[in-house]
């Protein structure tokens, strides 16, 4: 089995993603043993954001680390873990809600696909980029 970051890099659809990780310098981090939970948006939810804004985030890689770190939760959570949780503490240090009531949603974003289980975690992936706040 591959580790999150192989996987977001063989997978279509999270090129915006692995850029990211690799300009925040990240990519050791999320090959480490970890396990980590990622709540990956995918290149359609990168496009939703305002004109500018991810150009902005590779100038700023300080603001960049703490919007994708928010995607991070120590520890594998698969879906069915969620189910227990109504939220979680991300790497970043902020909480995200979890929601199974009405499908599996995370914060204000709805994942499209759950539990891709990785060597070190595991990746839900999500429609929207989730911010803090």
């Amino acid at each position: 089995m591959a580790d999150i970051v192989d996987i977001a890099v063989n997978t279509d659809g999270f090129k915006t993603l692995v850029t990211a990780v690799q300009v925040a310098n990240l990519v050791e981090t999320l090959k480490s043993p970890g396990p980590f939970t990622v709540f990956a948006p995918n290149d359609a939810a990168f496009a939703q954001l305002p004109p500018g804004t991810i150009q902005t985030l590779v100038q700023n890689i300080p603001q960049l680390r703490r919007i994708l770190t928010f995607h991070v939760v120590p520890g594998k959570w698969m879906k069915a873990d969620l189910e227990q949780v109504s939220s979680l503490t991300s790497v970043e240090g902020s909480p995200i809600t979890i929601n199974l009531a009405d499908g599996f949603e995370v914060k204000n974003a709805t994942v499209l696909t759950a539990d891709i289980e990785a060597d070190n975690g595991v990746i839900h992936v999500l429609d929207r980029v989730i911010l803090m706040g």
